[in-house]
C-alpha cells in the first residue's frame, strides 16, 4: 500500500515513469522481507531477452531511413497517389505517414520529421495551423500499429502465446481503416480550406512510384523474411539496418558517414528510453506475482464479468482514461500481464486483444496531459496547447469509432493473421 501511494505521487509530481516505478519498488522491499539488491537483478533479468535487441535495431532503422532523403521520395509518392483529391495536401500528410509508418514503427518520429514539412506547407495552401498540427499529430498514431512496430514486439514480449508475426500481420488492415477514416474526415470538413490540385501527370506517377520502390521495399522485406521463416524478429531488424544503411550511403548518397556518430547517440538515447522502462515494469511485474496481485485481480474481475464484450467495453474505456496520464509502452508493460490471461480465460483471441490493447493505447499520445504527440506537434507549429487540444478533439473521436470497430468486428483484425496460418 506505501509503495503505490509513493507511485502515485511521484507521477503526479513528474517523476520519470521509470525511476517512479524503481523508487516505489524500493520503498516496497523496505516493507518486506527482499534484499535491496533484488530490485537490480529484477531489471536485468527483464531485459535478458534476444528479441529485446529488435527494439534498438528498429529504432536505428528508422532514424537511418529519416537521414537518407526517404522522407521527401515518402511524401512525393504520396502526393502522387492522392494529392489531387480534396483536401490533397491534407491527404497526402495522413497517407505519408501509412507509407512512413513502415519504415519508423515510431508515432513520434513520424510527427517530428512529417510535421516539420506538412504544417508549414499546409498553412502556405490555407489549412489553419493548429488544424495542419493536429492532423498530423493524430495520422501519426498510424505509425505504431502498421509493421514494423516497436509496440507490438513489446506486446509480444510479455505474453505468451501471441507471435509478433501475427501481431505485424494484424495490424495492417486497421491501420488502413484508420488512414481511410481520416481521409473521409479531411474530406469532408478540411476541403474548404484549399482549392483541389490538378491530378500528378502519370509520368511524374511513374517517377515518384519508382523512386519510392525503394524505401517500400524495406517493411516488405522486413515482413516478408519473418513470415517466410527465414530470419526471426530480432534478426530481420539487423538487417533492416543494413539495408538503410546501404541505401543511405550508396544509393541515395544523402547519408554521409559524418552523420552516423549523431544518428547512432540519438538511437541509443530513444532506445534507452524505452529499455530502462522495460527492465524497471520487468521487475515490480515480478514482485507483483509473487504477492499473486495479477491472480487476484483476475479471480475478482472473473467473478464479476462474464462477457466477452462486457470485457472489452471495461478495457477500452479503462485504457482511454489510462492513456491520459501514462505513457502507452509503460502503460502496456504495467496492464497487459494482469488484463491478457483474463482476456485468454474469457475466449478473446489473443492477437484481436492484442492490436485492441495496443490501439488503446497508441491514441493516448494524442491526447492531453500526457499525450507526446501532441508536444512534438506543438512544438514544430508553436500554437499553444489549447488551439491544439481543441483541434484534435475531432481527430480524437475519429480514432475512437475505429477503436469500437476493431473492437467488436475482430475478423477485420484476425483476417491476415488467419490467412497466413497463425
Amino acid at each position: 500500500m506505501i509503495a503505490s501511494v509513493s507511485l502515485l505521487i511521484l507521477l503526479a509530481i513528474g517523476a520519470p515513469v521509470a525511476f517512479a516505478i524503481a523508487l516505489a519498488l524500493v520503498v516496497y522491499i523496505s516493507t518486506a522481507t527482499f534484499t535491496i539488491d533484488l530490485v537490480p537483478q529484477r531489471i536485468f533479468a527483464g531485459l535478458d531477452s534476444f528479441t529485446i535487441l529488435a527494439i534498438p535495431l528498429f529504432v536505428l532503422a528508422g532514424e537511418l531511413m529519416n537521414a537518407s532523403g526517404i522522407t521527401r521520395r515518402v511524401i512525393n509518392l504520396a502526393n502522387a497517389l492522392v494529392g489531387h483529391a480534396k483536401a490533397g495536401l491534407a491527404q497526402v500528410n495522413i497517407w505519408s505517414s501509412v507509407i512512413f509508418a513502415g519504415l519508423s514503427g515510431s508515432a513520434v518520429a513520424d510527427t517530428s520529421a512529417l510535421g516539420r514539412i506538412f504544417i508549414p506547407s499546409m498553412e502556405k495552401e490555407g489549412y489553419p495551423r493548429d488544424f495542419a498540427a493536429a492532423l498530423t499529430a493524430a495520422s501519426s498514431v498510424i505509425g505504431p500499429i502498421i509493421p514494423p512496430s516497436i509496440p507490438v514486439i513489446i506486446y509480444a514480449l510479455i505474453t505468451t502465446g501471441v507471435s509478433v508475426p501475427a501481431l505485424f500481420l494484424a495490424g495492417i488492415i486497421p491501420g488502413i481503416l484508420l488512414a481511410a477514416a481520416l481521409s473521409v474526415y479531411v474530406r469532408i470538413f478540411a476541403a474548404g480550406y484549399t482549392k483541389s490540385r490538378p491530378r500528378t501527370p502519370f509520368r511524374d506517377q511513374l517517377r515518384a512510384l519508382w523512386q519510392g520502390l525503394i524505401p517500400l521495399f524495406m517493411p516488405v522485406f522486413v515482413i516478408g523474411s519473418i513470415l517466410a521463416g527465414v530470419v526471426t524478429p530480432t534478426e530481420a531488424a539487423s538487417f533492416a539496418v543494413a539495408y538503410a544503411l546501404i541505401v543511405g550511403l550508396f544509393v541515395f548518397r544523402e547519408l554521409k558517414f559524418g552523420d552516423l556518430p549523431t544518428i547512432f547517440a540519438a538511437s541509443m538515447r530513444d532506445s534507452s528510453t524505452i529499455l530502462i522502462i522495460m527492465g524497471t515494469v520487468g521487475a515490480a511485474n515480478w514482485f507483483m506475482t509473487f504477492a499473486g496481485i495479477p491472480q487476484a485481480i483476475s479471480g475478482f474481475v472473473l467473478s464479476y464479468v462474464d462477457s466477452p464484450v462486457m470485457f472489452l467495453i471495461l478495457i477500452n474505456l479503462m485504457l482511454l482514461v489510462v492513456g491520459l496520464m501514462l505513457e502507452g509502452i509503460a502503460a502496456m508493460l504495467v496492464l497487459v500481464p494482469i488484463l491478457h490471461p483474463i482476456a485468454i480465460s474469457l475466449g478473446i483471441d489473443p492477437t484481436h486483444f492484442g492490436i485492441v490493447v495496443i490501439f488503446n493505447l497508441m491514441i493516448g499520445l494524442i491526447t492531453p496531459p500526457m499525450g507526446l504527440c501532441l508536444f512534438v506537434a506543438d512544438a514544430v507549429a508553436n500554437v499553444g496547447m489549447g488551439r491544439m487540444i481543441r483541434a484534435i478533439m475531432p481527430l480524437f473521436v475519429v480514432e475512437f469509432l475505429v477503436l469500437v470497430i476493431i473492437t467488436f468486428v475482430p475478423g477485420l483484425v484476425t483476417f491476415l493473421p488467419r490467412l497466413f496460418g497463425f
